[in-house]
């Protein structure tokens, strides 16, 4: 047997880690978070295997690829190609969708193409992304946006007083100054007052040039500026506050002239048994692989026979309830990577290392076997598989175990066990211990303080459900994936409640400069104690002030921007990626510059500060299971569970809300799920409500009540199987998670 040989290995908090991992195999590895599992995995075994892959271009096309730092550690050998199928969402924008990024459609397409009838002239026209086969009225978007006049102007008013309602046009704003340089408009008259004239030309004139002093600029009225500069560019990539609004002003309805199918009439025309290609791209994959196989022509047989393998892949992981027209940028990050999954699985290549991230992420555990059947496929065409993963039922398939600890950040970063799943359970380790242990079943519940009503929810595909969600407790909300639990809590309670806090795995598009810091607000007290200490400018203390490095702008980073492809990442030289002058890093607290703490895991910094909103914070991310996590640490780096942690940490202090959580043990070691339940039931002890949307059976087993969905997933689901305690559910006869429970606790 081969293996991948890892000696001395010092990447982020390794201490001198050497392993030896079995090619060919299945190797999970799991620890608390922050253990060094990702470490390990991520940046140092794939990362060293993507960085001799790029040093095998040539010369030429590597000057246009990133430049990748080589991992610190001794030696790496015997690595093969390494494919990363992480949680990050798919992303994309509306034109992207689960047929695109799997392939399925262009295999559909082809099928049409041959076998459809009346036949179409070219497959193009089978496409919503090709100009032969787009809908000509929304160009292949499904929906047309329009715009409510009366939301963005306010003729009550002058343009001096603010007539447009928007930020982009306050007043003295840039674009506001070119209405008032033009001299087209009396900018003290009412804009209901104007002439048809004058409000054509606010309103609707195209581009042109006028001159204002010696300058030429570009005006433009106030509608189709609005549509380029805000219309034109995905929502998904603006800032928070200037998305909120866009959104007033602009809305979405499906396009009348395809009535939301995305294609032209040709298409529509085209069908195959009774069905168009719009028709079979609505339908659940599970129905569609169906109608697919029924497709009995030998001039299409392969192409046949290749979808349904698709198709059916699909079904198998657990995503059957999806349809081929869902936009990729709405998939969880757990679906994302599943999607990602069934496109390797059609690949021909072989002794390639998949590297994955928590793939059971949004698991119910009756899927999780599906999962495990996948990653042997993998195994057995000849490939390595390095999983990261916290759940006993995927450790145990693996053929090597590596167990990173024994705890998080500097207190980690050491092999605590390798070898079989069998030998885990002896090896006293934190995992270990665990895998023996669990919650028991909670028998003495809180009583409810009021009922939270939701009427007929009919979203997506839940079947006019009815159902009182008890409040003032911990309820969780469970059900195979695609059974409707989103779509009750978080698509149909928020709109009976708006006071619903939702803590999911989104936090606002922050730039590269956002940070834990930043986000919870610990940034501003944090200057103030060091300008107070120094007696100087708490601006100097701010990376995107007077104290910032002006290489890096305070980043610590300097980005190289390579068009389409990824961006070039260099340390900064000037500040040696401390982000701050060298005159600032002379100023401290403590001994500690204010680099220092920034660099400083949670953990740490509660020790260090002994100011309490800081000091409080700071607790809040060790009690969220983020002690690991440091305070200036970009916020894009952080996984989805981290993320809705640190929105969890903001709550702790707040009381009577009531909280939607989707997933909260998402990354969370089995050590860490038992403290996380002991903060939701600090949550509740403070007066809220607490809904969770939730796999975790210790969850289930320590909530108040329960709600399970399904019966399954998608037109099969849609309906409440069981409400009640979790003593009850044991009981439930018609309920999928019932038999897991107790299996589970007994």
């Amino acid at each position: 047997m081969s293996f991948i040989e890892v000696r001395g290995a010092r990447e982020n908090n390794l201490k001198n880690v050497s392993v030896d991992i079995p090619k060919k195999k299945i190797t999970v590895f799991t620890g608390v978070s922050g253990s060094g599992k990702s470490s390990l995995v991520f940046d140092t075994i794939a990362a060293e295997s993507q960085r001799l892959i790029n040093e095998t271009y040539t010369a030429f096309v590597q000057s246009f690829m990133p430049s990748l730092a080589q991992p610190d550690a001794d030696s790496l050998s015997n690595l093969s190609t390494a494919i990363i199928v992480d949680q990050k969402r798919l992303g994309g924008n509306s034109r992207s969708t689960v047929g695109t990024v799997t392939d399925a459609f262009t295999m559909l397409r082809l099928i049409f193409a041959r076998v459809g009838a009346p036949a179409v002239e070219y497959q193009g026209m089978l496409s919503f992304n090709d100009p032969r086969g787009m809908c000509p009225s929304c160009e292949g978007l499904g929906d047309v946006s329009t715009i409510d006049l009366n939301a963005l102007v306010d003729e009550d008013k002058s343009l001096n007083e603010g007539a447009i309602q928007l930020a982009a046009w306050a007043v003295d704003s840039y674009y506001w100054d070119i209405f008032a340089q033009s001299k087209y408009f009396d900018m003290d008259k009412k804009v209901r007052d104007f002439t048809a004239e004058e409000r054509e030309l606010f309103l609707n004139a195209p581009e042109s040039k006028i001159k204002i002093g010696k300058y030429n600029i570009t005006y433009e009225g106030l509608l189709p500026k609005f549509r380029r500069v805000f219309m034109s560019k995905d929502t998904d990539s603006m800032q928070p506050h200037v998305r909120v609004q866009i959104e007033r002003v602009v809305s979405r309805a499906a396009c009348t002239a395809c009535g939301g199918t995305r294609f032209g009439q040709p298409a529509l025309d085209c069908r195959i048994n009774g069905r168009n290609i719009a028709e079979c791209a609505e339908m659940e994959v599970a129905d569609l692989a169906a109608f697919i196989g029924a497709i009995d022509d030998a001039s299409v047989a392969p192409m046949v026979k290749s979808l349904s393998a698709r198709l059916g892949n699909l079904v198998h992981i657990g995503l059957g309830y999806l349809s081929l027209n869902r936009v990729s940028n709405t998939l969880s990050g757990g679906e994302s990577q599943r999607v990602k999954m069934v496109r390797h699985l059609g690949s021909s290549l072989t002794d390639l290392t998949y590297v994955f991230d928590e793939p059971s992420v949004g698991l119910h555990p009756h899927d999780i076997h599906k999962l495990n059947e996948l990653l042997q496929q993998l195994r057995d065409k000849g490939n390595t598989v390095l999983v990261v993963e916290h759940k006993p039922a995927v450790m145990a398939i693996a053929d090597h175990v590596v167990d990173m600890g024994p705890m998080a950040g500097k207190h980690g970063g050491q092999v605590v066990y390798e070898g079989s799943f069998e030998g885990l359970s002896r090896s006293g380790t934190l995992t270990g211990n665990h895998l023996a242990r669990h919650q028991s079943l909670k028998s003495s519940v809180r009583q409810p303080s009021g009922q939270l009503h939701i009427e007929k929810a009919s979203l997506h595909n839940l079947k006019d459900v009815t159902i009182d969600v008890p409040a003032g407790v911990l309820t969780v909300v469970t059900g195979v994936a695609g059974s409707g639990k989103s779509s009750l809590i978080q698509g149909c309670l928020p709109v009976n409640y708006p006071e619903a806090v939702l803590v999911d795995q989104v936090l606002p598009r922050g730039s590269k400069r956002s940070s834990p810091a930043t986000y919870t607000g610990m940034l501003d007290p944090i200057r103030k104690v060091f300008a107070k200490a120094n007696g100087v400018n708490a601006a100097l203390f701010s990376a995107n002030s007077k104290g910032a490095c002006p290489e890096c702008q305070g980043v610590g980073l300097i980005y190289t921007d390579l068009a389409f492809l990824e961006p070039v990442v260099n340390m900064c030289e000037a500040c040696k990626g401390q982000r701050f002058l060298p005159e600032v890093l002379e100023y401290r607290l403590r001994g500690k510059n204010i680099s220092d703490v920034f660099q400083m895991p949670a953990a740490e910094a509660v020790e260090f500060f002994t100011e309490k909103p800081i000091k409080t914070m700071c607790q809040n991310m060790v009690d969220t299971g983020l002690s690991y996590i440091s305070l200036g640490q970009s916020l894009d780096t952080l996984s989805g569970g981290e993320r809705q942690r640190l929105k969890l940490a903001i709550e702790l202090g707040n009381t009577s809300q009531i909280y939607i959580l989707d997933e909260p043990t998402t990354g969370l070691h089995m050590n860490d799920v038992d403290n996380l339940i002991g903060l939701l039931d600090r949550l509740v002890d403070n007066g809220s409500t607490v809904i969770a949307i939730e796999h975790n059976l210790d969850v289930v087993s320590r909530a108040d009540w329960v709600i399970d969905m399904g019966p399954g997933a998608g037109h099969d689901g849609g309906e409440v199987v069981f409400e009640g305690t979790p003593s009850a559910l044991l009981k439930a006869e018609n309920s999928v998670t019932a038999g897991f429970l107790r299996a589970h606790v007994s």
